[in-house]
């Protein structure tokens, strides 16, 4: 899960030392490239397939993974092949020292290695393809983000869309939208409410908080009379905050938006995550450019 955004896939951002992992059963080698990109890599280390995969496990996913094609137990292309169902992102390299050429194509064309090198290898030429490789990763991983938060966009906007062909009473249609909005954003929480009527509709992955409790939020209050959205982020470590009613059971993030109507406040949406998210900015932006579509789903089908 990621700990940037609910909008994010992972906790990846661009870093000027990515994380790289080298395997090798010749020691001499493993500290050679160890030494080669240690300035520009955090670099992890192992002496097999095996203990490679333990690594994977324990650290998780790394940007580029340079192996050695003949190793005792499992051979390189082996090993990197079972590294993609689990980091499909990684790119991967393999260092062979003779003539494979069958496992070499078939690894190749199956997508799990991106360049082979053969021994000795010239050091340039090496960094040269790992800087490649590394920017490689973080192109796949802006790519999947966007595609991921396109994804998102266009759930919401199906779920606002859908509110018009059904037959439901005023508590049911806006329960309907903080479902659907809650569940697309991973929230514990969300409520939509009418800011005159005082009617409101609920989700909840847990116990349901009070539609009042929740308009009672000094931060919804605050989205309110400045009609723009409002979010907070790491709530418990903030001790004046965190003893709100509305964050007692632990949320760390909430996110008010106004619903506005041609300069009228029709409502407001709210949104609560446990998780410690980084920020949450993304979410306020992209609710932001759907705001406007809730307010006429809503004066179509509810007001």
């Amino acid at each position: 899960m990621s700990i940037i955004s609910p909008l994010t896939l992972a906790s990846h951002q661009p870093s000027k030392k990515p994380r790289m992992l080298v395997v090798d059963d010749e020691p001499d080698n493993l500290d050679l490239l160890y030494r080669t990109f240690r300035r520009d890599f955090k670099v992890l280390r192992a002496e097999s397939g095996i203990e490679a995969l333990e690594v994977l496990s324990s650290e998780g996913e790394v940007a580029v993974i340079i192996s050695d094609q003949r190793m005792p137990e499992m051979k390189g292309t082996e090993f990197l092949s079972k590294t993609v169902p689990d980091f499909p992102d990684t790119v991967r390299i393999i260092l062979t020292g003779f003539t494979d050429v069958e496992d070499l194509v078939d690894a190749i064309n199956a997508g799990q290695v991106y360049r082979y090198i053969t021994k000795p290898w010239d050091p340039d030429e090496l960094k040269h393809v790992v800087d490649r490789a590394s920017e490689t990763y973080d192109l796949i991983k802006r790519q999947n983000e966007e595609l991921h938060r396109a994804e998102k966009q266009s759930k919401l906007m199906v779920n606002v869309g859908q509110l018009a062909a059904q037959s439901m009473d005023r508590v049911a249609a806006l329960s309907f939208l903080a479902e659907g909005f809650g569940k697309i954003l991973n929230a514990d929480a969300c409520t939509l409410f009418l800011t005159d009527e005082g009617d409101a509709g609920s989700y909840s992955a847990d116990a349901p908080v009070a539609s009042e409790v929740v308009g009672a939020s000094e931060l919804l209050q605050t989205a309110l009379s400045s009609q723009s959205s409002q979010c907070a982020t790491a709530l418990q470590s903030d001790a004046a905050r965190a003893g709100e009613a509305l964050y007692a059971d632990g949320t760390q993030c909430h996110l008010a938006v106004p619903v506005v109507y041609q300069g009228v406040t029709l409502a407001a949406l709210s949104l609560q995550w446990k998780t410690a998210y980084t920020t949450i900015e993304d979410v306020k932006q992209l609710l932001g450019l759907i705001a406007p579509q809730v307010a006429l789903s809503l004066k179509a089908a509810v007001l």
